[in-house]
């Protein structure tokens, strides 16, 4: 297990409730009694889905962090989400993948499914006997949302989809499937051409793929689904004809990156927490590794990284909860946040030697993990085009506004005990 602060630090208390702290350290309670035993399992079989973390997850409530009361989820908003995402990625980023996957088609659902619908998934998310997935990516249109050749035809009183989608977190664990599929005709616009679908896994026509595992993130799945004529109900549609690009965009700007910035930020706090403790035990000339001033100096950059990093993951999500436009912090806080991460992860190997070469070493797992908060909702260039909108002012769909009454929570009283 890694060791990490017990008490958040000093820097995040504007961001954080008394609520907050605590589950803070529910969620570091969990991390070493639950997940840091089943690290070295999931290491060492990485072909196999991590299963029993998520049903310990789903008990605890924790995949309906952001679900209101009304439908038995427990919320308490986005900095909780990312309290928990955060704190259980310091341990294991595949367990805090699992938790983070389910969350983006969970903000799909809050902000364009019918209160019919909400209430026939959510609380099936909330007694944690039910997962989801959120499938965009596709083999040959990767992320590209406007390359999506997935259909959706109507037959009567029902849907017809056929396609496949990949690299969909959470393939093997979900119970149903948010699927983008195109319901339009060549030559329709992109933002009218796409519609959203709750498709349940044991649809007939739906098969998911054998698991295969990735560089990293062991013990996640994030895998293929094929839909041959699988048939869906009308009422499965979530939100209207069109829609599904609205749908796709919003979830990945306001759950997809601030869950990613948070899983990189347990992994980058893992990797200097590991690196310090290295370099302080080592000794050299009369002292430790940790003296010289050449090594220090790698070390300032690596803390400077992580504690930027970590104030971008939460100021970003609390003005989420707030209520107020903050998709460019959103953005920013996802792409610095696995850029920094990388860099320290890249750093520290080297501040390993060789030792960090050794088979099974922490470090490798780390830096394996970082590769995989690159690619999810928009590479790097895909974030700097948005942040360049923004620097242009040409941002125009701010979604953190436009679904400000879903997204903002009350919050409770900071001086409460």
């Amino acid at each position: 297990m890694t060791a990490t602060p017990a008490t958040p630090p000093p820097a995040l208390r504007p961001y954080l409730t008394a609520r907050h702290e605590l589950l803070w350290d529910e969620a570091d309670a969990f991390a070493a009694e639950h997940v840091a035993p089943r690290v070295v399992r999931m290491e060492a079989a990485p072909g196999r889905v991590e299963r029993k973390v998520a049903n310990l997850m789903a008990a605890r409530g924790w995949f309906a962090v952001t679900i209101p009361s009304a439908f038995g989820g427990l919320g308490a908003g986005h900095v909780a989400k990312t309290v928990l995402v955060h704190r259980i990625g310091c341990v294991s980023a595949a367990a805090a993948a699992i938790l983070q996957a389910t969350l983006i088609p969970v903000g799909a659902l809050l902000h364009f499914a019918t209160y019919e619908q909400k209430g026939r998934w959510l609380p099936r998310v909330a007694d944690g006997s039910l997962l989801l997935s959120i499938a965009v990516t596709e083999p040959r249109a990767g992320g590209h949302i406007g390359g999506i050749e997935t259909t959706a035809e109507r037959a009567g009183n029902q849907w017809v989809i056929n396609g496949s989608k990949v690299h969909i977190g959470n393939s093997h664990l979900a119970g149903a499937h948010l699927v983008v599929a195109r319901t339009a005709e060549a030559g329709v616009r992109t933002s009218q051409a796409l519609t959203a679908f709750m498709v349940e896994s044991d649809r007939h026509g739906l098969s998911v793929a054998d698991h295969r595992p990735g560089l990293g993130l062991h013990g996640f799945s994030a895998g293929r689904l094929d839909l041959d004529h699988v048939t869906v109900p009308a009422d499965n549609m979530i939100g209207e004809i069109g829609q599904g690009l609205s749908v796709a965009q919003s979830s990945s700007i306001l759950y997809g990156r601030p869950n990613l910035a948070a899983v990189s930020l347990g992994i980058h706090e893992a990797v200097v927490v590991t690196t310090t403790a290295r370099l302080k035990a080592r000794p050299r000339y009369r002292g430790a590794l940790s003296d010289l001033p050449v090594l220090r100096d790698r070390v300032g950059d690596m803390e400077a990284r992580l504690r930027a990093a970590r104030i971008l993951a939460y100021q970003s999500v609390h003005l989420l909860d707030q209520g107020l436009p903050c998709d460019a912090e959103l953005i920013n806080a996802k792409y610095l946040g696995h850029q920094w991460a990388a860099q320290s992860a890249q750093d520290a190997m080297e501040l390993h030697g060789a030792h960090a070469l050794d088979r099974d070493h922490l470090l490798q797992r780390l830096w394996r993990d970082i590769q995989h908060t690159y690619p999810p909702a928009g590479t790097g260039e895909v974030q700097r085009i948005r942040l360049a909108d923004a620097a242009f002012d040409e941002d125009h769909i701010q979604w953190s506004e436009r679904l400000a009454a879903e997204t903002a929570c009350a919050q409770p009283d900071p001086t409460a005990a």
